[in-house]
């Protein structure tokens, strides 16, 4: 059950926290993981390095440079993965930034980046991968959202509205591509043990856990979970869909 076997993935993001967890989980099921990074190739060398290490039954890895905020590096070299692929499968657009602040210090830069990275490049990253989609008249897009998008977090309005924006963004598109059997979802992961959180003042960890029903951080492998779930056959008759990996925090 889950296997990906002969799909091909591309994993925005994929070198370090939720989209390395990602690329590690779709190979382990078969399928061939392009990990996606901007400036971090020894981190994405690593992860290719883990997936060849994962024995029979995993698949194949391969790394790419690009900027998802790009949009025409990042539609030049999608083009040019899926001519040395030979297809795309599945999209799983993980990569994503964070810029916190209050509403009254929140600099216009600072949102045109959240949007360029977090919504425009992953829309972009979408709007590529469905071409090779639709000829092969199956996909899997699957965009990482978080529950600040759902649920709102003071001290984080930028970064909350682009998280939003994806959930509008995968069930427009769900839509647009139910009839080419592709279906577009979002994972909503809460309060992960990531790169991310590790900064996170002690006092303010212990504050945030307790909005947690479980009372624990969630894992980058359990969200990793979630992604394999929608990438798979047995996901098809689900789009337009969040799946919160949360531990109760937002229901």
């Amino acid at each position: 059950m889950f296997r990906l076997d002969g799909k091909v993935a591309l994993v925005t993001g994929g070198s370090r926290g939720i989209g390395r967890a990602c690329a590690l989980a779709l190979a382990e099921q078969g399928a061939t993981v392009i990990v996606n990074y901007v400036k971090g190739e020894a981190a994405a060398r690593e992860v290719a390095d883990a997936i060849g290490a994962l024995g029979d039954g995993a698949g194949k890895a391969d790394i790419a440079a690009f900027d998802v905020s790009d949009t025409k590096a990042t539609e030049a070299a999608m083009e040019a993965l899926i001519k040395k692929h030979g297809k795309l499968d599945i999209l799983v657009a993980s990569a994503g930034i964070a810029i916190d602040g209050l509403l009254l210090r929140l600099k216009d830069e600072d949102l045109d980046r959240l949007f360029d990275v977090n919504v425009r490049g992953a829309v972009t990253a979408a709007r590529a991968a469905t071409r090779s989609m639709m000829r092969s008249k199956w996909g899997r897009v699957i965009f990482l959202s978080s529950v600040v998008g759902e649920m709102g977090n003071a001290g984080q309005t930028g970064y909350a509205i682009t998280k939003a924006a994806l959930l509008g963004a995968a069930r427009s598109i769900a839509r647009e591509y139910a009839s080419r059997n592709i279906t577009v979802n979002a994972i909503s992961p809460g309060f992960i043990d990531t790169d991310m959180t590790t900064g996170l003042t002690p006092q303010l960890k212990e504050q945030m856990l307790k909005s947690v029903p479980l009372g624990r951080t969630g894992t980058a492998r359990e969200v990793a979970a979630a992604c394999v779930y929608l990438a798979s056959e047995e996901a098809g008759y689900v789009t337009g869909q969040v799946l919160r990996v949360n531990g109760g925090m937002y229901v």
